[in-house]
């Protein structure tokens, strides 16, 4: 008798199915940071805010009700650099090229990668974990990196295995920093990233691995880190770190994650 009185349609299920997506996006924004400690304050304002106004608790209700009613406001301060990030992966530019733009409409294919120049990269990252030569190599997808670009010098130079050694070697004065690599050219050099929030990233990983993680936050692209104490190759997306990669390991990973 009282199922008679439930009535779930499909968009009930959707509506729930996309609430559900939503907060499990918000939470991969924010895991791991301090933000997430401040949404669950905010959060428990409200559940409480809900809990006076079903009691009938007028005046503590109203002083709260003030409160929610500049939440969207406070929210924007406090959150602006995961709403940042979560506009950069809703809507980048591009995932706007690929879904809106005249290429993507009359264009059969896109221009990838070729597995040499992928060899070039993995060549260069097996003879600088051999030497502990420290390294951070930023290997772009889809976003558009020009921000970062302007932090170095532009080179414009073919993918060379050569070549990139010689860049991180630590007598070099274009060694401390990213190499960039877009379009299948070293695109620049020295350039900056910006580092990880993550509170709970351990304390072992130092600014190479904390600024390959923040950029694979911020953007879809791979960032390759080589560890000047120990050698070690990892491997940074979506903000997370794939350790002690073998070279055949990281030509698997890049050649899957750049769909070769």
């Amino acid at each position: 008798m009282f199922i008679s009185f439930i009535h779930l349609r499909v968009l009930d299920v959707l509506d729930i199915f996309l609430v559900a997506l939503l907060f499990y996006q918000l939470y991969r924004l924010i895991r791991g940071t301090i933000a997430i400690n401040i949404f669950a304050g905010i959060f428990s304002v409200y559940l409480f805010w809900l809990l006076v106004k079903a009691l009938h608790m007028e005046l503590l209700s109203s002083i709260l009700g003030q409160f929610i009613g500049v939440g969207v406001i406070a929210l924007i301060i406090v959150f602006q650099q995961e709403i940042r990030r979560f506009l950069l992966i809703l809507g980048g530019r591009y995932r706007m090229r690929k879904w809106f733009s005249f290429t993507g409409f009359f264009s059969q294919d896109e221009k990838g990668w070729m597995s040499e120049k992928i060899d070039e990269v993995v060549i260069a990252c097996e003879n600088m974990s051999k030497t502990k030569t420290g390294a951070l190599i930023v290997l772009a997808k889809k976003s558009e990196l020009d921000a970062i670009v302007e932090t170095g010098d532009t080179i414009n130079a073919d993918i060379s295995s050569r070549l990139m050694e010689s860049i991180f070697f630590k007598n070099n004065p274009l060694h401390d920093g990213a190499v960039i690599i877009m379009d299948e050219k070293i695109k620049a050099v020295r350039c900056t990233l910006p580092s990880t929030e993550n509170i709970y990233l351990p304390a072992k990983f130092g600014m190479r691995h904390r600024a390959a993680v923040g950029m694979t936050e911020k953007t879809d692209a791979l960032v390759v880190v080589i560890s000047e104490e120990s050698g070690e190759i990892s491997l940074s997306t979506e903000g997370d770190l794939v350790l002690n990669l073998k070279p055949e390991n990281l030509k698997n990973r890049l050649l899957e994650e750049l769909k070769l």
